[in-house]
């Protein structure tokens, strides 16, 4: 592990002393204006853990930017492979000749070992090596950004001194796909990130910080911990780290922007358990911040405006569940009772989704045959939708149960406690009792259930499909991905 440099002082034109009056006239007006503004400086945090396939493109491509970073520190935790090993090939002092002209950096690799903080851990060890510095990057270990994309990033937080930091566009990686799950997952996986940047750019706000690419003001995660009393700018005790640092710069008067120009390629998630266990950890993060006395912050704010993109999200998510849920059941019980009423309006719903998708899978810039089969069928986008419902209930089942906020010590055991079999007996034991009760039933108390049920059910429906028609007829513009 190699130690971070100073930062070199930056200069500026003195005016002249008195009794330099017989300096010649030009030599004076020359340095009186010399008024450039000074070039910013970004110390830059690659974040790795277990990705010796991916982290020299990831370094690679930060030293084939328009706009290199000053310092490039590799901070390297949990990793038992060959990350250091393939990470420390690159380190060393380059100097590039860019667009922009000849720049200098220096990559250094940092092997913090075992860190229970995993990557917050990692972002705070990295903050105190590039703390001098204007900006802070931030970049995960399999991450390839566009060759623009830090010259956009500091463009975008430099436009404005109330910026707090900026996030990159996410995209997933073109490559070789292996598997019909792989290609079902993948597909998924852009048309919600493709959906998020939509939300995301007709704001020009950006919910959550952090990412696979991210750029930071030093100055304002100084703040941060001023205002919040902590030692460090990420809550090492939180899943959901970028959203929490996200509402501490909303807080402190910072804005979160997302930069319509920048873009980063990751890798997609391949295999179901996997896209699982990542949307779990994700959404259960998030529930933590929407509940009182979140992560030891005295003053709880589960209806900032910050969260409401989360608020949003897991009542989609959970609303969902329930109209599928009570149109399979309502379906089933008007079966026993031979009081089947088929209505074209529920045809409504899943016409106007199928139009939504193709149209959200139409502006994507970069949108194949797969992203345009995953709108048109409705059965993969229903069947990717399903498996988000079920992450969404398992996180919010989790919280429930523990009534306290999600612990990361403690995840192995929380998972095996209340993982999907459990939730899955949960469910199967509640429809045995309702079944059960349903034959027990009275005819007019069956004749009643069935009444209020299907008019709730078509209610909460309609107001879905409006949501989803409003998406459908909104002027956006093409999704850069």
């Amino acid at each position: 592990m190699t130690d971070a440099p100073r930062v070199p002082s930056r200069t500026r034109p003195r005016p002249s002393a008195p009794g330099a009056d017989d300096r010649p006239a030009d030599e004076l007006t020359a340095v009186l204006d010399d008024t450039r503004p000074h070039r910013s400086t970004i110390g830059c945090i690659v974040l790795a853990s277990e990705q010796a396939s991916s982290i020299a493109d990831a370094i690679a491509a930060l030293l084939t930017q328009t706009r290199v970073p000053d310092v490039i520190h590799v901070v390297v935790v949990n990793s038992s492979d060959a990350t250091v090993e393939i990470a420390s090939d690159l380190s060393g002092p380059h100097e590039l000749h860019t667009e922009l002209g000849s720049q200098l950096t220096e990559v250094f690799v940092h092997d913090i070992g075992a860190d229970s903080g995993e990557r917050a851990g990692a972002l705070n060890y990295g903050y105190f090596l590039v703390e001098g510095y204007d900006y802070l990057l931030s970049v995960d270990g399999d991450a390839v950004a566009h060759p623009r994309a830090v010259e956009r990033l500091e463009a975008e937080a430099r436009s404005d001194s109330r910026i707090g930091g900026v996030s990159a566009i996410r995209e997933i990686a073109a490559g070789p796909v292996d598997g019909p799950m792989a290609r079902f997952l993948l597909a998924g996986q852009r048309a919600q990130g493709a959906r998020s940047a939509l939300q995301n750019l007709s704001r020009r706000n950006a919910a959550v910080l952090g990412g696979p690419l991210s750029i930071f003001s030093v100055a304002a995660l100084r703040n941060v911990m001023v205002q919040t009393r902590r030692t460090t700018p990420w809550a090492e005790d939180a899943d959901a780290e970028g959203l929490l640092l996200s509402l501490h710069l909303r807080n402190a008067g910072y804005l979160t922007s997302i930069s319509p120009g920048a873009r980063v390629a990751v890798p997609g998630i391949t295999t179901l358990p996997a896209y699982a266990a990542h949307e779990v950890r994700r959404i259960a993060g998030g529930i933590d911040l929407l509940s009182a006395g979140q992560r030891g912050d005295p003053n709880a704010q589960p209806l900032h405006s910050t969260l409401r993109v989360l608020w949003s999200e897991n009542a989609g998510l959970l609303a969902g569940l329930f109209v599928r849920v009570a149109f399979l059941v309502l379906s089933a019980a008007a079966l026993s009772t031979g009081a089947v009423m088929l209505s074209p309006w529920w045809l409504v719903p899943p016409v106007v989704t199928v139009l939504s998708n193709l149209r959200l899978a139409l502006a994507m810039r970069r949108a194949d045959h797969a992203d345009v089969l995953f709108a048109a069928l409705l059965i993969p986008a229903e069947a990717f939708r399903w498996v988000r419902i079920g992450c969404a209930a398992r996180s919010w089942c989790r919280r429930l149960t523990q009534g306290a906020p999600y612990d990361r010590a403690a995840r192995g055991t929380a998972d095996r406690g209340l993982g999907r079999w459990a939730l899955m007996t949960a469910v199967a034991a509640a429809v045995v009792a309702l079944a059960a009760g349903w034959v027990q039933s009275a005819a007019t108390v069956q004749t009643a259930v069935l009444s209020v049920g299907w008019s709730v059910v078509g209610v909460i429906a309609a107001l879905q499909t409006l949501v989803m028609f409003s998406r459908l007829v909104r002027r956006t513009e093409d999704v850069p991905l």
